[in-house]
């Protein structure tokens, strides 16, 4: 278990409660101003794509290269997060995109720069910005308390807009007065804070007694967990579509600021600006919309406003009109965000948080990725007016999958249950020794077998997405009031992960269906191994592997 900053007495309990505490603050303040540096890279690279390529698309690409890296590697990002030490993989992640942006800034120095080189160099930077998401976002639980959660999650969708209020106009004004090659120096010096703020922060964490996972099953382990998890499923899908349709707005920020308003880099900046002072104004106030309305009902009012907002930019030529348009959309966009990163934050356990905002990310920054190649497409074929309008049209109908794919409701944080001890064992086994399958026998009275059997739908979903398969359940035709349970796992250390990683909604769910139970014995399970060949010793010479593989138990409680 990490260790926890001492907390104060006073009620974490406000949008500013998490700055409470030490470790998060310290971090927080790093990354705005890793954030500012970000997106001072953004404004330079952009602009100098302006000034090097005419067609709409390549400009649009630039926002591409930063975000399909997300896409790309954030299952593998999320896994790596989980297995390893989230503070060294937060580090080397950063050294990552400090070298991109080092190299991006010699290389421009030099007057080496190409469009082809510029967005490489942008997806390296990327890259290590997608590597460093999953850890940095799934470890803020581990710098606050479980109550201080959802505004430290808010907090730190402020922290990159309020570097978007100013970041952007500072680098209008850097490209402007020194060019492109110093915004891309400045990003590199401001990685630097939070490289050193990491490297101080003395993590602590109790190590599993079962052996990590490796990379691919990590992976597996996560795509199944999300995919047996209603409330994430629904999230993401939301997230994706927000990101494709409302991406309209960044990838062709540029071409409003150049086209619409006639304007140069400062120009651009300063509508970023607003942009990201909206996105303020929104995140400061999730506290409140949570509050004061469902998650439905919230995500639906921003989208609308965000539809009119983009309406609104498509029309007018005037930068006080287009920039109060920017203000709502990016405080529409961000409170948006926020609730789809809090639902997601909240409805995962801690074994898999790494894997699911790994997903998050990825339907986020996926949807802008591919929206801006297809708004930079139409805008070359329609002009910037009717690709924003057309977002608009799409964002203002996109509450209509409301109906189909409602927000699920959003409580406390899903805490991980008690580790359980391992059961009786009299054959020796390994870890390899598998499949294994598990049959648990109920006895139900007959007028509760409708209601036992819906039970037994959510505990299906529940085994499956911690490690089984193959489950089913099943009714004795001459006896009708006996029940069978069974799954599967492919191996018995598997089976050790499958049973401790249980949440404590989890297991309550267990023990719902173990309530419908009647009879003076106890629910039977029986645990065999179905390809036993692998623990027989055919001759009495051939040596046990067990004996030195055997995993170790831990006494405490019980469980199927």
């Amino acid at each position: 278990m990490t260790e926890q900053p001492n907390r104060p007495k006073m009620a974490a309990d406000g949008i500013t409660a998490p700055l409470r505490y030490t470790v998060f603050r310290r971090i927080w303040l790093a990354s705005l101003l890793s954030n500012l540096g970000l997106l001072i890279q953004g404004v330079g690279a952009a602009w100098a794509m302006t000034q090097m390529a005419a067609s709409a698309d390549k400009v649009a690409l630039v926002q591409t290269a930063l975000m399909l890296p997300i896409m790309l590697i954030s299952m593998p990002a999320g896994a790596i997060a989980d297995m390893y030490d989230r503070r060294i993989v937060s580090v080397i992640s950063l050294s990552v995109a400090l070298i991109g942006a080092s190299a991006l800034t010699v290389l421009a120095g030099f007057n080496l720069i190409t469009p082809e080189l510029l967005l490489a160099f942008c997806f390296v930077v990327g890259s290590g910005n997608a590597l460093f998401g999953p850890a940095w976002q799934s470890s803020v639980s581990e710098q606050v308390p479980p109550e201080a959660l959802a505004s430290a999650v808010a907090l730190n969708g402020i922290s990159y807009n309020i570097a978007r209020s100013f970041g952007p106009a500072v680098g209008g004004v850097i490209v402007a007065a020194l060019g492109a090659v110093a915004a891309f120096a400045c990003n590199a010096i401001l990685y630097l804070p939070l490289l050193v703020v990491l490297l101080l922060w003395r993590r602590s964490n109790e190590p599993s007694r079962l052996p990590r996972e490796k990379l691919n099953r990590a992976m597996v382990s996560g795509v199944r967990y999300i995919t047996n998890s209603p409330p994430i499923k629904i999230v993401l899908l939301r997230t994706l579509v927000m990101g494709l349709i409302g991406g309209a707005v960044m990838a062709l920020m540029p071409l409003v600021a150049r086209d619409l308003l006639h304007g140069g880099a400062q120009t651009y900046g300063i509508m970023l600006g607003a942009f990201g002072m909206g996105a303020v104004i929104g995140a400061l106030n999730i506290h409140e919309l949570r509050k004061r309305m469902s998650g439905e009902a919230a995500i639906r009012a921003c989208t609308i406003s965000m539809a009119f907002a983009m309406a609104a930019l498509a029309l007018s030529t005037e930068p006080v009109l287009t920039a109060t348009a920017l203000v709502l959309a990016g405080a529409v966009w961000m409170a948006a965000i926020a609730l789809f990163n809090i639902g997601v934050q909240l409805s995962a356990p801690r074994w898999v948080a790494g894997r699911s905002l790994a997903a998050f990310q990825a339907s986020i920054s996926g949807g802008i990725a591919i929206g801006a190649w297809g708004w930079g497409h139409l805008t070359d074929y329609a002009g910037v007016e009717i690709a924003l309008l057309t977002a608009a049209g799409l964002m203002l109908v996109s509450p209509l999958l409301g109906i189909w794919l409602a927000m699920p409701r959003v409580g406390a944080r899903n805490e991980d249950a008690d580790v359980l001890a391992d059961p009786e064992v009299k054959l020796s086994l390994t870890g390899r020794s598998g499949p294994l399958v598990v049959e648990i026998e109920y006895r139900v009275a007959q007028e509760n077998a409708r209601a036992f059997h819906n039970v037994m739908q959510d505990v299906q979903l529940s085994r499956q997405r911690n490690g089984a398969y193959g489950w089913s359940i099943a009714r004795d035709i001459a006896d009708p009031e006996l029940w069978t349970e069974r799954y599967h796992c492919p191996t018995w250390l598997d089976y050790l992960r499958q049973r401790n990683r249980s949440t404590q909604s989890e297991r309550a769910l267990h023990q719902q269906a173990i309530d419908f139970h009647i009879g003076p014995e106890p629910v039977r399970i029986r645990r065999m191994l179905e390809r036993p060949f692998g623990s027989v010793r055919w001759k009495d010479e051939t040596p046990d592997r067990a004996n030195s593989e055997v995993l170790p138990v831990v006494a405490a409680g019980s469980s199927t």
